[in-house]
């Protein structure tokens, strides 16, 4: 091979090797207003995190959190798989919620990751020890900026053996039981591929992650694969409508199994939400 040849590839490697990095490693933000005519106030802004996968970004996950600091939320969601099953690491949720939760009350909703490391109750006394508050199949009415609205979460359904739809549908009936039609609803809840059982429950929003985008995303056409959806999946990214619930699908922070992202980089949801003028 002569030297010319082996320049050529030297650098081609190198520009996969760097655009790897970029791709798993620089932090985007999207931002989606959600206006609704059940509201007064001046409105809210949440800040979407999901699926960290014990991922970390700087040094005690200095760049995470200062981007999402600059944001200046009024609540932090967190929508599952903080941890990755087979990686572990309580040190990147103890370090990353607790400087979350200096910046604006943080709510955390579980994944399927959680219950599958086989060590959720150690997990969640880290969490709890850190001020977040974890929604177990619960709502909380919240009012921020003269709006009110109910915040609400239900639980992975990996933490049953009961059908997936059957253990969310259940959940949500069970959790929204007292809540009045034009009540404005929130809800976190891990998987997107449940949409249509989210919209028969009266919700105006819904938080999710799981997906992760894809994976990799191919221009005009979307993800490529997902957890539950299979290739070419309906929810993967960004916002979604029906019968009157909107969904924002998060594209997720960190990988799993599959270990690459491709024009998918990790996310930072950014949502407005506003009355009606």
């Amino acid at each position: 091979m002569n030297k010319r040849k082996l320049l050529i590839i030297t650098l081609l490697l190198l520009c996969v090797v760097v655009f790897s990095y970029y791709q798993n490693n620089r932090l985007s933000i999207s931002s989606f207003t959600i206006t609704s005519e059940e509201l007064t106030g001046n409105g809210l802004k949440i800040i979407q995190l999901s699926d960290l996968h014990s991922k970390e970004f700087g040094k005690n996950q200095h760049r995470l959190v200062t981007k999402v600091k600059a944001l200046s939320p009024d609540i932090i969601a967190f929508t599952g798989d903080i941890i990755d099953k087979d990686k572990y690491d309580e040190k990147t949720v103890l370090s990353l919620l607790k400087q979350l939760e200096e910046i604006a009350p943080t709510y955390y909703v579980t994944g399927n990751h959680e219950y599958w490391s086989g060590k959720y109750d150690q997990l969640e006394k880290v969490i709890k020890s850190t001020g977040v508050i974890i929604l177990h199949n619960q709502k909380e009415k919240l009012e921020l900026n003269g709006t009110t609205f109910f915040l609400a979460g239900i639980d992975d359904p990996a933490i049953s053996s009961e059908a997936t739809a059957v253990t969310v549908e259940t959940e949500l009936a069970k959790t929204l039981e007292s809540v009045k039609e034009q009540e404005f609803v929130v809800l976190l809840s891990h998987r997107p591929e449940l949409f249509s059982v989210y919209a028969k429950h009266n919700i105006d929003l819904v938080l999710s992650g799981h997906a992760h985008g894809g994976q990799i995303r191919i221009p005009f056409v979307g993800g490529l694969v997902a957890p539950d959806q299979g290739f070419l999946p309906e929810f993967s990214a960004g916002k979604y409508e029906q019968d009157g619930t909107a969904m924002i699908v998060n594209r997720g922070l960190g990988n799993s199994i599959i270990p690459q992202r491709v024009f998918n980089t990790p996310e930072i949801v950014e949502i407005t939400i506003k009355g009606k003028k």
